[in-house]
């Protein structure tokens, strides 16, 4: 797949969260293509998706082993890339976890889980990040919600709960610190093919239903996602902030 090329993203310090997997995989390796330096965690290892990274882009992207949870580790992850790789001016929350689950079994533990890796994490982030970005001149930071809350999908109503908090919380986010020329959005994808959701959501019969709900009748790979979030990060969307971006084949404009 081939992306636009944005100039100013070149030599940019990103940090995405969750950058060695599925969506946040692609991401690291689209920013890598436009030059950017990359720093991403996760809690698995990616050793071996970075060494991948180096042989075809001549750029390694930085492992940080981090559970997002941990905020005393976030922030840590954050102040060492700011120290090695630069002040970061492009921040990507997308690490999340889409765990099925009904209202009756959730328990109080459950539920500070599920927000602390679906939101809270995001909004740590954004403050461990924010002081960087007004010292550089400006930011851009993009923050992963999901369709799923729009869509008004059962069995996942902690989740949901914390993709609708994320959209507002951009837009209070985006007007705090708009003075500043630091970006805030949030992007919403459709229901993207990764491995993790191959093995354990996806059968024939949802996938052909969820399908028939989109405009464009095609499937939604993790790729799909990199252009959106590029544009995001550059310059070329200067005067957006605020907004959430869908894109999901159309699923949330038909209903």
């Amino acid at each position: 797949m081939q992306f636009a090329h944005y100039p100013d993203l070149k030599d940019r310090s990103v940090f995405i969260t969750g950058g060695g997997s599925g969506i946040g995989a692609a991401l690291t390796e689209g920013f890598l293509a436009q030059g950017a330096n990359v720093t991403f965690v996760q809690r698995s290892d990616a050793g071996e998706f970075c060494d991948a990274m180096e042989a075809a882009h001549g750029r390694r992207p930085t492992f940080r082993p981090c559970d997002i949870t941990d905020v005393d580790a976030l922030r840590d992850a954050i102040r060492t890339t700011s120290r090695e790789q630069g002040p970061i001016t492009v921040l990507v929350n997308n690490a999340a976890n889409d765990k099925r689950h009904s209202t009756a079994e959730v328990t109080e533990e459950f539920w500070d889980w599920s927000q602390a890796i679906n939101l809270r994490a995001y909004f740590f982030a954004v403050q461990a990040v924010v002081d960087d970005m007004a010292a550089a001149g400006g930011g851009a930071i993009i923050n992963f919600s999901s369709i799923s809350y729009m869509m008004g999908n059962a069995g996942y109503p902690a989740y949901t709960a914390a993709n609708g908090a994320i959209t507002a919380m951009t837009r209070s986010l985006a007007r705090e610190f708009g003075p500043q020329k630091i970006r805030v959005n949030a992007l919403a994808p459709g229901w993207v093919l990764t491995d993790k959701q191959k093995e354990m959501w996806v059968t024939e019969e949802a996938l052909v239903a969820h399908v028939a709900r989109q405009c464009l009748k095609e499937t939604l790979e993790p790729a799909d996602i990199v252009g959106g979030t590029l544009f995001l990060a550059s310059d070329a969307s200067r005067m957006m902030t605020g907004q959430l971006m869908a894109i999901d084949a159309g699923v949330v404009v038909t209903g």
